[in-house]
């Protein structure tokens, strides 16, 4: 069955109506087993997720953080399966900057060629529906999905004259990145949290996001569909495609890097 990007987009819409709820009250922040912080709208987020693409599609097998946090098991399945991350950037709702994300992507044969990032707090939504078919728009949770002509293209953009525009981790950047951005003539780096990183580089508005620290398959999932819609890439530090369903390392990825032009191997 092929699901659309619109219905990746409508869940996603709903999971951050919840999301917001719980934003906007006096939450209690619970610490999990790896000592990241989680709160009840992780929870309830993936809930609504997960019963909701088994409306959509019930054979379709979802590999999502919180499941596999409170079982400690992955679910078997083949080459075609959903990764689930109801809330990227917790630390970042926690803080209450509005920098985090609900990601819900499609995995075919090891490549993300679906997905969709939402950003509740901004309203910012990202969504990459196919090869060279990427948009975006500004929707309030619980809101519906604005017409076509209220959807903007995405395009990843040429590296500009000045020099690029570097994006990385708001919680998370270290010396090696820090040391692989000075191989580059980066005139600017935005800091960024969530998978919203993935998104700026597929909006055109920023040109190069290298990740060198832990990060797992429902962490990039979806922003790397989106970039890759928009025309970008999206590879281990060699040069390879970055894969999903690795199940051999319990779905953790390798360092990475994102870019808006092909990057050559350092």
């Amino acid at each position: 069955m092929n699901i659309s990007g619109e219905t990746l987009a409508t869940i996603a819409l709903e999971a951050g109506a919840l999301i917001m709820e719980v934003y906007d009250s006096d939450f209690k922040v619970d610490v999990k087993s790896d000592s990241t912080p989680v709160t009840l709208a992780d929870g309830l987020a993936e809930t609504h997720i997960l019963k909701r693409l088994k409306e959509v599609e019930s054979s379709l097998v979802v590999v999502a953080e919180e499941s596999v946090s409170a079982t400690g098991k992955f679910p078997e399945h083949g080459d075609r399966f959903a990764l689930v991350d109801p809330l990227d950037g917790t630390r970042e709702f926690v803080d209450r900057n509005g920098e985090f994300t609900v990601n819900i992507a499609l995995i075919e044969r090891g490549s993300a060629v679906k997905g969709v990032v939402y950003a509740p707090a901004t309203g910012r939504l990202f969504v990459g529906e196919s090869k060279g078919h990427a948009w975006q728009c500004i929707v309030s949770p619980e809101s519906k999905l604005p017409s076509k002509e209220n959807r903007r293209d995405m395009r990843v953009r040429g590296i500009p004259s000045e020099g690029m525009t570097a994006v990385a981790s708001r919680s998370h950047l270290n010396t090696a990145t820090e040391e692989y951005i000075k191989n580059f003539n980066v005139s600017e780096i935005q800091r960024a949290g969530s998978s919203l990183k993935f998104c700026l580089i597929a909006a055109g508005e920023a040109d190069l996001y290298p990740r060198f620290g832990r990060t797992m398959e429902w962490d990039t999932a979806a922003g790397q569909a989106v970039v890759e819609c928009a025309g970008g890439f999206v590879t281990k530090v060699d040069g390879s495609p970055l894969r999903y369903g690795k199940k051999e390392v319990g779905y953790e990825n390798p360092n990475f890097i994102v870019s808006g032009e092909t990057i050559r191997p350092l």
